[in-house]
């Protein structure tokens, strides 16, 4: 019996063979690795040269929040609240009626006032009438005196003539006499009607000096009579801007004093946004650079807007309580300056936004290459 060594069944040989379909596959993985490899590749170059070019020159922020310059409406005199004429969320417009105290009080002042003006001008009235009345008894006075003078005039030539024929005997002693007595009267009549002619003048002067004091009583009592009408006008308090009533705090019935805070208008329309940069980040800022906007509140929406200015100082620098940094404990942390920057978007836009919302920003600063460009050429030239 012969047995053969090593050989083997057909179907054991057909089991141990290597499969070829692996070798098949591998060649066409091969351009699907490299078509990747070119695309990550062109990916990674296209986002490389934007960063090159405008990425790295984008600084951003999230501490950024919508601001409006809202007024604090407050009275400018005392009283109870009569009437509150808006709803809280309400639109209004310039000079629109907010607020009405009550009347009563600053009426009847002003009615006071009107009074004492219509006493102070009764005053002035009868000054100027007793000037009047002076002025014509200085002209009387004025007549008299120049009637005394004639008279003393003619008594003085009756006492010539007759004092030589006196001498020569021709008139009697006694005639001379008559004639000196005339004249001596009526030299005390001159003397006395100057005198009153002096007095009645200085009564016109005292008469005007009343005349000045009672016009300056009158413009008093004008002055007067007109801050009470202010008084009056200021129990009804109205917008000075346009915008939305927020903060209503104000009732019917409620006594409030000159400055007590009553509602605050929003003026919603005219928005901007308040950005916190870090002090690393401001180097290369300038005013009319444009930014992007993220409001939160809007999702993916995408606003625009334009850098507008800078603080005078970082936010510590305002803050209640400035840090005081001259100490043994020192640490420095890096501080924050508020951008604003102007929104550049439509009415509709601006109509679903708030202060106060979260926005993210981001600022493009290429234009600061400019800027050292043209510094470098100047410190070359």
């Amino acid at each position: 019996m012969s047995v053969t060594v090593g050989a083997s069944s057909p179907g054991q040989a057909e089991h141990n063979s290597p499969s070829p379909e692996p070798r098949r596959a591998k060649p066409r993985k091969r351009p699907l690795l490299i078509a990747l490899v070119v695309a990550l590749g062109i990916a990674g170059g296209a986002w490389l040269a934007h960063w090159w070019l405008v990425g790295r020159f984008v600084e951003s922020t999230d501490d950024a929040y919508l601001r409006a310059d809202d007024v604090a409406v407050a009275p400018k005199v005392s009283g109870y609240v009569a009437e509150v004429l808006v709803a809280d969320n309400q639109a209004v417009s310039v000079g629109t009626p907010l607020v009405r105290l009550d009347t009563r009080q600053y009426q009847a002042s002003v009615d006071e006032a009107q009074a004492t003006v219509d006493a102070r001008e009764a005053d002035l009235q009868h000054a100027e009438a007793d000037l009047r009345e002076q002025h014509a008894k200085v002209a009387q006075a004025q007549a008299e005196e120049q009637v005394a003078r004639v008279a003393l005039k003619r008594a003085d030539d009756n006492v010539r003539r007759y004092a030589p024929l006196t001498a020569t005997g021709a008139e009697t002693a006694e005639r001379l006499a008559d004639f000196t007595s005339t004249r001596d009267e009526a030299r005390a009549t001159l003397a006395s009607n100057a005198a009153a002619v002096r007095s009645a003048e200085a009564q016109i002067a005292a008469t005007a000096a009343q005349i000045a004091q009672s016009r300056a009583q009158v413009e008093a009592a004008r002055a007067s009579l007109q801050q009470k009408q202010l008084d009056l006008r200021d129990t009804t308090i109205y917008s000075a801007i346009a915008g939305r009533i927020g903060d209503r705090t104000v009732r019917v019935g409620q006594f409030v004093q000159p400055g007590t805070r009553l509602l605050t208008v929003v003026p919603v329309q005219q928005l901007y946004l308040e950005a916190n940069f870090k002090e690393t980040q401001v180097g290369r800022m300038r005013v009319g650079q444009p930014a992007t906007l993220h409001v939160d509140a809007l999702g993916s929406v995408e606003l625009h807007g334009v850098v507008d200015s800078f603080a005078p100082g970082t936010g510590a620098e305002f803050a209640l309580l400035p840090p005081e940094n001259a100490t043994g404990n020192f640490t420095k942390i890096v501080q924050r300056v508020p951008v604003r920057i102007r929104l550049e978007a439509g009415p509709e836009t601006q109509s679903v936004l708030l202060p106060g919302l979260s926005v993210t920003v981001d600022v493009d600063t290429g234009s600061a290459r400019d800027d050292k460009r043209i510094a470098a050429e100047n410190r070359h030239g």
